[in-house]
């Protein structure tokens, strides 16, 4: 590559070298069999001296900057007018002072294409990263100084990213919501369909995923107002909500998107399931809708001993029981329900239900799974988990919704709304004040409740208000333990997550205290649930949390892990004080934002040494994984090399310190079987895990020929 230094010791490169074919070179080793990770760096460099600063306009100076851009319609005013000028402007010097260079092309090229400020006609940039990394601080701050201080210093280290819909949409006028996604719940009545329809749309008008309930509708068959064979079943519903999602878009920024999921024990569960199939007729076949299975522990049992298992008419359930089919644990009315001649019943085979499950995951990478049992047992909330969301990471409990005949609320019910946002583990692990940097993002993510607006949908803006629920996510495990030379997967590996999981769950509890303290104010119900009891804390208090390697002693030998006593005084304060957030963590799959954050995404594995990603019109782009040298590349094993067990207990480890769910992707080789799957969805659910999100088969090539010297190809 041409390069020159200027008179000041500053690289320059030689305009005439593209940035796409820089990247591209990160795919081929050099003379002397090394990654080119030099050329990716350079990528990033002439794309903004090639594209983006062509395509940006300027200011004179920040004041008629900012002038501009409240009077055109591209600020929100209101979000400015809560500083002085002199604090505005102080804080973009802040960002700028870090001089901030995207380390990568693609995090650089995602930025630029997916989040930064543009003009209406979408030609040129009206923000730099800075500049949005300023607004955010701003919004999100509502006025606070310090805190906006503290958001912009945690941002623009990496320590801490705020999700999609807050990054890309806090102090613009023309936005989305800030929140991620939305849970729906439907009862079994044609007024809580038709709102749920209708929600979905204004959710989806709003940017967010929405995942609904099917669970309590009434079976195909089923008699409606007593006459028999009425129902058409869940399927008519979910091909409503697949058109929903498919037209309403956040204008145009995010494609509408929705998840169904069903109870293992409904009637309708295999004809729900033959939705995803690839040859399914089309009349039936649901395409872009997602599918999700809740599965409790009976169902496991009855597989184990090759049993039938029973599926029950959620009509004659709730008859008989007086609540919605969810509201029972289906494990611990199993048998009295087979029992009870009141309750229609039919019956599969327990194993031939699980062949399914895999075979249709084979087809289509669904259904996504939630262990039931696992999930309620380990729910601190007083109230049932009945659901996850589109990427199975959020746990919460709900309450139903009733309506009038012309669809008003007779009684507004509790429906979720998840605010997320991750922090990079390896620039937290790196943090001066690792307390200091978990408060930050718990504050960043509880303002995203406390400045959500979903009065379009009342049962999620009285859920939002009643829970103040959030959730902190995690990425860059399998980064940061490269960096550190250990193997993912390996016994330092699992004695990290544990211990870094077991240390952010003491500060995010603590922080959720403080603000309570704060405010006078704790979360709904606080009082019925296992912190205020005390019992939460106990198994921190009464077993032994240190590190066993002595690798993770040293990782940790500049931050405190939280002690006994510590957790003893923890729990005294929130029995005093409380805690002003339901839901503290959630562990997202992060795609985007792992890219501009530089970080592996979540806590898998990575796919591939170098990734390779089709970006529209670019075609494809390399992506290099975190933190990897030509001298630690060994510690960068790919998930479909490291196997499902492995995977599985790094999210088991960590499962134990999460009060909501953790988005946990299976990768297999070509070779794999249904048999193999099944026995991981058993492994899984022995070893605690909550919930199963996407399963991944890789394929026996890339597209075209393998060239001789291509890293992705040989690797």
């Amino acid at each position: 590559m041409e390069r020159t230094l200027t008179d000041t010791g500053e690289e320059t490169l030689d305009p005439s070298l593209d940035y796409h074919a820089l990247n591209a070179q990160l795919n081929l080793y050099d003379a002397d069999g090394q990654i080119q990770f030099d050329a990716d760096r350079q990528a990033a460099r002439q794309y903004f001296l090639q594209h983006v600063n062509k395509n940006t306009v300027y200011f004179h100076d920040l004041e008629e900057k900012l002038d501009y851009l409240v009077k055109e319609g591209y600020y929100e005013q209101h979000v400015l007018d809560k500083y002085d000028f002199d604090f505005i402007k102080s804080l973009f010097k802040r960002a700028y002072a870090y001089k901030f260079r995207f380390p990568t092309f693609l995090g650089a090229f995602k930025y630029y294409t997916s989040y930064t400020l543009k003009t209406f006609d979408g030609t040129r940039y009206l923000e730099r990263f800075e500049d949005r990394v300023t607004m955010v601080g701003l919004t999100l701050a509502d006025g606070d100084k310090e805190m906006a201080q503290n958001l912009v210093d945690e941002i623009m280290t990496g320590r801490f990213q705020p999700a999609t819909p807050t990054f890309l949409n806090a102090g613009k006028a023309a936005r989305g919501e800030l929140v991620s996604c939305f849970l729906l719940r439907i009862e079994d009545n044609m007024e809580s369909i038709a709102r749920a329809i209708n929600s979905s749309l204004q959710l989806s008008k709003r940017g967010g995923g929405v995942a609904l309930n099917l669970s309590n509708l009434r079976e195909q068959g089923a008699p409606i107002k007593k006459i028999e064979n009425q129902s058409s079943g869940v399927n008519p519903v979910m091909k409503l909500l697949e058109d929903s999602f498919s037209y309403a878009n956040q204008l145009g920024a995010r494609q509408g998107a929705g998840a169904v999921y069903l109870h293992a024990h409904h009637p309708d569960i295999m004809r729900f399931l033959d939705t995803k199939r690839e040859n399914a007729d089309e009349k039936i076949r649901i395409k872009t809708l997602s599918l999700g299975v809740v599965i409790p522990d009976i169902t496991f049992e009855l597989a184990k001993h090759n049993a039938d298992m029973y599926l029950f008419s959620p009509y004659d359930v709730e008859r008989v029981y007086g609540v919605p089919f969810t509201e029972i644990s289906v494990t611990e009315k199993y048998h009295e329900m087979v029992n009870d001649k009141r309750i229609r019943k039919s019956k599969i085979n327990a194993r031939q239900f699980f062949q399914t499950l895999a075979e249709i995951q084979f087809e289509s990478g669904y259904p996504y799974i939630v262990y039931e049992d696992t999930v309620n047992r380990a729910n601190p909330i007083e109230g049932r988990i009945t659901m996850s969301n589109l990427c199975s990471e959020i746990l919460q409990v709900s309450e139903a919704s009733t309506y009038k005949a012309n669809l008003d609320y007779d009684h507004v019910g509790r429906d979720i709304s998840c605010n997320l946002g991750s922090l990079n583990i390896a620039k937290a692990m790196d943090s001066p004040d690792f307390g200091k940097t978990i408060e930050t993002a718990i504050r960043a993510l509880t303002a995203v409740s406390d400045q959500t607006d979903v009065s379009s949908v009342p049962s999620i803006e009285r859920g939002n208000n009643l829970s103040h629920a959030i959730g902190l996510g995690q990425m860059n495990l399998h980064g940061y333990l490269g960096r550190e030379k250990i193997y993912y997967g390996s016994e330092e590996a699992l004695d990290f997550t544990n211990m870094y999981f077991y240390t952010v769950v003491y500060h995010a509890i603590r922080s959720s205290m403080i603000i309570a303290k704060e405010r006078g104010e704790t979360f709904y119900n606080f009082e019925n649930s296992d912190y205020a009891k005390g019992t939460y804390f106990d198994k921190y208090i009464d077993g032994e949390w240190v590190p066993k390697t002595e690798r993770v002693k040293e990782l940790f030998a500049d931050i405190h892990i939280p002690t006994p006593e510590d957790w003893t005084q923890l729990k005294a304060d929130v029995q005093k004080y409380g805690m002003y957030n339901q839901n503290l963590q959630a562990i997202p799959p992060t795609g985007s934002i792992s890219y501009i954050n530089n970080s592996t995404s979540s806590i898998h594995p990575i796919v591939s040494k170098i990734e390779i990603r089709k970006e529209g019109k670019l075609g494809r782009v390399y992506y290099p994984a975190p933190h990897m040298t030509n001298d630690n590349i060994e510690y960068y094993q790919d998930a479909y090399e490291i196997g499902p067990e492995k995977i599985i207990d790094t999210y088991a480890v960590a499962t134990q310190h999460v009060d909501q769910g953790l988005s946990l992707t299976l990768f297999y080789p070509d070779t794999v079987t249904t048999r193999d799957v099944n026995k991981n969805y058993i492994y899984a659910w022995r070893k605690g895990i909550k919930t199963l999100y996407y399963m991944r088969i890789r394929q026996e090539a890339l597209e075209g020929t393998a060239v001789e010297g291509c890293v992705s190809c040989m690797l």
